[in-house]
């Protein structure tokens, strides 16, 4: 697996670019109500969220069944309606990687909060898990199985 190192990611232009409408912002970034989502081929299976608000924040994504087969998010069907999803199959599942510049190979993932894309309508929204506790949020992202590192941490 490659590890990405550039942050945030170079001013190149990516090959696609995906608007989506965060109605609640991200967890601890409520003021940031858009983003887009994008790839550069040479980073892949690592993705970029570009958020657009006050100051633009760039954070590192990785969809997880690219890297761990095991992991099954459930959400709160709140969650599910604040975005309009119905079907499982409409729904994009992305987790913010924890990268250290110092020390790219322990990168952790964290699988308790992803942010989750209805894929037909754009719309996203940041959740925590109903099956958080399966999971944990600085899971180590070389680690086998989502489940490996034990109970939830915050």
């Amino acid at each position: 697996m490659k590890v990405v190192t550039a942050i945030p990611p170079p001013a190149a232009e990516p090959q696609k670019a995906n608007e989506v409408t965060l109605p609640f912002g991200l967890i601890g970034f409520p003021e940031h109500k858009h983003m887009e989502l994008l790839y550069l081929p040479e980073q892949l299976p690592f993705l970029w969220i570009r958020l657009h608000g006050p100051t633009p924040l760039h954070f590192i994504v990785i969809e997880p069944g690219n890297v761990l087969s095991d992991y099954e998010p459930e959400l709160f069907d709140e969650d599910a309606t604040a975005i309009g999803l119905t079907d499982p199959a409409d729904a994009m599942v992305l987790n913010i990687v924890c990268l250290q510049p110092d020390r790219p190979h322990a990168a952790t993932v964290n699988l308790v909060g992803p942010v989750i894309i209805n894929r037909r309508t754009g719309v996203g929204k940041q959740v925590v898990l109903a099956n958080h506790g399966r999971f944990s949020a600085h899971h180590p992202l070389l680690g086998e199985t989502a489940t490996a590192s034990g109970p939830a941490q915050a």
